[in-house]
């Protein structure tokens, strides 16, 4: 279902959703589509791209894909293969969005790719000195390295006028990952770091009129996840009523998830807010922004997972 409320606050403006191949990135992709947004989705999954580009993932969604959709909710999709890890090729994107659009309002760093790796719960709190150090160090260059690459070449395009938004997409507030140890010493630093380079590029770009903030979703229903409780963004609460052939059950706290495209209508939100720069620095959930601004997910709801954590 769009937004139709989205109209078209963002109607002429230019965002990259870096990463908006599937899970958040695709749902911010679209929510910015919703209210009427140039979208491009970079990303390593592409319909007919480098082949030699690859994504951790064997998967089948594509940037061309969620281009597609952007289009579909009413703004313009431009799919761009990327590999975020690669600073040539992003420096060429760069030099391509110069050319295309001369500026951009809107950056989100939603690159992550290692879901993988960070291995499922029964190998989670396994300590550094047993841990495979090149997964361990290859989570952190997918999770890092990628985010200081693209705001190095990118944010020059955000910065030439006041008004850019930053946002770095994370799991977990800085609040919550101060205190809390998150799946492994990689994983745990990866989310810390991400949610700092929101504050530290803050304090760059506040000087430029530029705005950074750091936005956590919740229980994020994305394709990954539906397809491992068996069920579609339709059907997502069967999995809550018993196994579906063969999957294992949801655990109740699934009832309170989150369609990829709420964390996407509240960045939307966050965008067309002319006072934005209020937000600088900060460390958010998506159900904090939806509540400040009134969103909801796509079934009408406004859920916010970390409110009980």
């Amino acid at each position: 279902m769009a937004d139709t409320s989205a109209g078209d606050r963002l109607r002429g403006r230019v965002a990259v959703v870096a990463g908006a191949t599937r899970g958040a990135g695709r749902g911010i992709a679209a929510a910015l589509g919703e209210a009427g947004a140039t979208v491009v989705c970079t990303g390593r999954s592409s319909r007919g791209g480098n082949i030699a580009i690859r994504s951790d993932y064997d998967r089948g969604e594509t940037i061309e894909e969620t281009a597609e959709m952007v289009s579909g909710l009413g703004g313009a999709g431009v799919a761009i293969q990327v590999d975020h890890l690669d600073p040539d090729q992003v420096r060429r994107l760069a030099d391509r969005l110069r050319a295309d659009h001369g500026h951009i309002d809107i950056l989100v760093n939603d690159i992550w790719g290692a879901e993988q790796l960070k291995g499922p719960p029964p190998t989670w709190n396994t300590p550094i000195w047993e841990h495979d150090l090149d997964t361990g160090l290859r989570i952190l260059r997918l999770a890092i390295d990628t985010h200081l690459i693209t705001s190095h070449h990118l944010l020059p395009l955000l910065v030439d006028r006041p008004g850019g938004l930053l946002v770095e997409i994370t799991d977990g507030t800085t609040s919550f990952n101060a205190d809390n140890y998150r799946i492994s010493v990689y994983y745990d630093l990866a989310k810390v770091a991400v949610n700092r380079l929101a504050f530290s590029q803050g304090h760059e770009l506040a000087e430029r009129g530029g705005t950074a903030i750091a936005v956590t979703p919740g229980w994020l229903r994305s394709e990954m996840m539906l397809d491992a409780f068996g069920v579609t963004e339709s059907t997502w609460r069967n999995a809550l009523d018993g196994s579906v052939d063969g999957h294992p059950q949801a655990p109740p706290g699934f009832a309170g998830s989150e369609s990829p495209r709420y964390v996407g209508r509240s960045i939307a939100a966050l965008a067309a807010d002319p006072d934005r720069g209020r937000w600088n620095q900060g460390s958010v959930t998506a159900g904090e922004l939806a509540r400040e601004y009134g969103v909801t997910d796509l079934d009408g709801t406004r859920p916010d997972s970390w409110s009980d954590e």
